[in-house]
């Protein structure tokens, strides 16, 4: 599998984040978790919060972090890790590519 569209660009402000499904390698559905910085870059992760297993999709931005709603885990979007307790394992993020005004992403193998 290659790059899959996950959404359009207009539909992730800057400083937000939220959740999509797309396909995983085996063919099955997978949420992830899009997040656009107040640059504009645009970043996907895990949507589970490795530690309270919330969704990060619905966390606030915060510089090139976005927090888990649920306890307060703030995750680095570019490798995925914690850069706060209570969470201590990172999760996984995917390679991001815009084409126009699609968001691309590529979930065949974790880039962290």
């Amino acid at each position: 599998m290659t790059a899959q569209s996950a959404a359009f660009l207009d539909e992730l402000e800057p400083g937000t984040a939220m959740s999509v499904s797309v396909t995983a390698p085996d063919g099955s559905d997978m949420i992830i978790a899009l997040v656009r910085t107040a640059d504009g870059s645009v970043y996907a992760l895990d949507d589970e919060c490795s530690h309270g297993r919330a969704s990060l999709g619905e966390g606030d931005v915060e510089g090139n972090g976005v927090e888990c709603w649920k306890h307060g885990s703030i995750f680095d979007v570019t490798t995925g890790r914690p850069m706060n307790l209570p969470a201590t394992k990172p999760v996984a993020t995917y390679p991001v590519t815009i084409e126009g005004e699609l968001v691309l992403v590529d979930v065949d193998g974790p880039a962290n």
